[in-house]
């Protein structure tokens, strides 16, 4: 496992360009007119920008709103609530308490200070919980519960993949444009004031019909590129899947203090090595990283009859990963009642040349699960779902 912890890893914006870079296209476009009044920008200048910046050190107040469309999980929580011991995680393991981070509206405080020191702390009320990164040491804590969480050798030195990237922003710039084909337009669609700094917001829209991305808006500082605020929209419309961004940030170096901790007196405290292969505190989920194919990796690999890794159905926006499990759809009227009804709050049973199955949806990433084992997932429309199934017969 291990590998070292930078600040993207910890600070969704930084993490932008990542995103960015995983798919975009290119449409010549200059900065519309706007406040604050900016020096024109192609699209092309502003990725290179992105990928030139070198952020190693901020500090600020960071808000994070997700609206998956998902229903609410209290019934399901509490039908397992019969099942949890005091055997059960840590309340302050970041494996657990950053899943919070998926749904509603949350206020982080930040800070940075290269790639072996990093600080979130997660405010509730008058709670907060504070993952601190810093050399080999990784330190979390819930005031709440008051309990720390503590790994040990968590650092190894950069990953190969970043030691891969191009040389130059202009060449990771060409790289990005030519593997996002026509798929995708971009442009620069105006300016904006984003935690009191000027930014070039840069759009993102698939040109593919059957995709669930409406768009991704990018906010990016025109001084050192870094990318401040980002938002994804859903063709349903409504509140983003994704509004994130700074309402305040500092790119000074924050003060070494911001990066130690202490356990408080009293605090029960677990010990987790870093030697399990797992996804380190901070780190993304496999698969995650490599795209929306990559999640059919992660569906494969949980249980996957066929023992193959999925087929990958389409392109760009609309690419979706088929897995045949090989084996029969479990019949969700055989599951407990709290269960079987999350399942039903959110999938919709379908038919077609394939047969019969059930849609689960989200506003970004919809799953088609067929009654003969079959699962086509992607960032698609429920039609888009269908239709692949139906040609897959």
């Amino acid at each position: 496992m291990a590998e070292t912890r930078k600040a993207s890893r910890f600070i969704v914006p930084v993490a932008v360009a990542g995103v960015a870079a995983a798919t975009i296209g290119l449409v010549p476009a200059l900065a519309a007119s706007g406040d604050p009044d900016l020096p024109e920008i192609t699209a092309r200048q502003l990725i290179e920008k992105i990928a030139a910046s070198d952020t190693q050190t901020l500090s600020g107040t960071f808000k994070i709103s997700t609206d998956l469309g998902l229903p609410a999980l209290g019934g399901l929580a509490s039908g397992f609530g019969s099942m949890d011991g005091d055997g059960g995680p840590s309340s302050a393991d970041p494996s657990e308490k950053l899943t919070e981070l998926v749904s509603g509206s949350h206020t982080l405080r930040v800070a940075a200070d290269g790639p072996e020191r990093q600080r979130l702390t997660l405010l509730d009320g008058s709670d907060e919980y504070s993952l601190i990164h810093n050399g080999d040491d990784v330190w979390a804590y819930d005031s709440k519960s008051n309990e720390a969480f503590h790994e040990k050798g968590a650092s190894s030195g950069a990953p190969e993949k970043d030691r891969e990237l191009p040389g130059t922003p202009k060449q990771l710039a060409d790289e990005v444009l030519k593997a996002a084909g026509d798929t995708t337009s971009i442009t620069v669609d105006g300016t904006a004031k984003v935690a009191g700094r000027d930014a070039y917001q840069l759009v993102i829209k698939p040109k593919q019909s059957g995709s669930t991305v409406e768009s991704v808006k990018i906010a990016v500082d025109a001084a050192n590129g870094t990318p401040l605020k980002f938002t994804l929209s859903s063709v349903e419309g409504g509140k983003p899947v994704v509004d994130a961004g700074f309402t305040k940030v500092d790119f000074g170096k924050p003060a070494a203090s911001e990066f130690t901790f202490t356990a408080p007196k009293g605090a029960k405290v677990t010990e987790e090595a870093a030697e399990k292969g797992e996804e380190a505190p901070g780190d993304l989920p496999k698969g995650f990283e490599e795209g929306l194919p990559g999640l059919g990796e992660v569906f494969g690999g949980a249980g996957s009859g066929s023992g193959k890794g999925p087929d990958v159905i389409g392109e760009g926006w609309t690419t979706i990963a088929k897995i045949d499990t090989g084996a029969p759809a479990p019949k969700t009227d055989e599951a407990p009642k709290e269960i079987q009804g999350f399942l039903d709050s959110f999938g919709d049973k379908v038919t077609g040349k394939f047969g019969s199955g059930t849609v689960f949806k989200t506003k970004l990433v919809n799953a088609l699960l067929t009654d003969d084992g079959k699962v086509y997932v992607g960032a698609v429309t429920k039609d888009a779902l269908v239709d692949a199934a139906n040609a897959g017969k």
